[in-house]
């Protein structure tokens, strides 16, 4: 790449990004913003061992979205081979937390400067009655899912989460919080 610099090529823009496996979520969860950074990771895994980058990098400042779109992006991300450092800037909320955390452990960073908040997931019902039960099924089916999650990111217990983490109010929290909930391992200062 380097050479290639030196010789003048025009790199388009975002070109360098991809090229160093540096991927960024700016937006909300969904399945169109989520779908490139899976086509991403999966390609960089199709790589020849001796092409594949040593670890991707996946930025994250975003303020959540849909939470099937999220779990995606994290079952891919912990299918890699190649290790994905997660790092949040700015704000970091909702779904956006669960993949921060779901990043390679001891390589999920957050800046000094990064708001992050944390709550249990929102969701509605309608219809019939055996339509609003089949949806609770699934309510009470993904609130398990995403407890496992946290528990399995953080190393605390399931009463911990639901009291700090997943309460009744949203858990908007420090960066030097979040690493003692053990959503981050690190903080890095900008200046």
């Amino acid at each position: 790449m380097r050479n290639n610099l030196e010789e003048g090529m025009y790199y388009s823009p975002g070109k360098l990004l991809t090229d160093s496996a540096i991927l960024i979520l700016a937006d909300e969860f969904c399945e169109q913003t989520v779908m490139p950074l899976v086509v991403k990771i999966m390609e960089y895994n199709l790589l020849p061992k001796e092409l594949q980058p040593e670890f991707i990098t996946l930025i994250l400042n975003s303020p959540g979205g849909s939470v099937s779109s999220c779990f995606h992006l994290i079952d891919i991300m912990k299918s890699s081979k190649i290790p994905i450092h997660t790092l949040a800037q700015g704000s970091v909320a909702s779904c956006a937390v669960i993949a921060l955390m779901a990043g390679e452990k001891g390589h999920r960073t957050i800046t000094h400067n990064t708001t992050i908040m944390s709550h249990t997931w929102s969701g509605g019902a309608a219809g019939k009655s055996h339509e609003i039960s089949a949806q609770m099924k699934e309510f009470e089916s993904l609130t398990n899912r995403l407890t496992v999650h946290y528990q399995k990111c953080t190393g605390k217990s399931a009463s911990y989460i639901k009291k700090n983490l997943m309460g009744p109010v949203d858990e908007w929290m420090t960066p030097k919080e979040a690493k003692v909930h053990g959503i981050v391992d690190t903080i890095k200062e900008t200046y």
